[in-house]
């Protein structure tokens, strides 16, 4: 073990190697080691081989499900400008229109493109909670009234 250790190759600038004797013959291996970008390459995957795929709906392309950008979109069914008109021909009062949820995915090469996320610095990348604030809304049958 000893005389293992004495062949261990350490240069410097990350790359590490090994000296290895057979016989007469010595062979020399070398392990360059990569800077990463990402602490999770970019992906959500820990501890699996592989991750079901997704269509982006902007390229139809195939990725997988832990790197696509995900967005859900709430939407009204009637769009504004002709939602008052319809309120007006509805037959009972104060009724509430449902809601369409979609949930989009994107590719990250579509999701910079179309401006969904940005580009962010080496030190922004560090920050993994959302930008956007989380604001709490309540719903308009469930408020609160004071009786005097």
């Amino acid at each position: 073990m000893k005389s293992f250790l004495k062949n261990i190759i350490k240069p410097k600038g990350g790359i590490f190697g090994f000296l290895l004797k057979f016989r007469r013959h010595s062979v020399v291996f070398f392990f360059f080691k990569m800077t990463k970008k990402r602490r999770n390459n970019g992906r959500n995957k820990t501890n699996r081989g592989l991750v079901r795929r997704v269509h982006c709906i902007f390229s139809g392309k195939l990725i997988p499900k832990d790197k696509a950008v995900t967005r859900y979109v709430i939407r009204n069914i009637i769009e504004n400008s002709s939602l008052k008109d319809v309120q007006e021909a509805c037959y009972y009062d104060h009724y509430s229109l449902p809601k369409i949820y979609f949930k989009n995915v994107y590719s990250i090469e579509a999701a910079i493109h179309n401006r969904i996320v940005r580009v962010r610095s080496k030190e922004g990348r560090r920050i993994r909670q959302s930008l956007k604030p989380k604001i709490n809304k309540i719903p308009p049958g469930n408020q609160l009234t004071s009786s005097l």
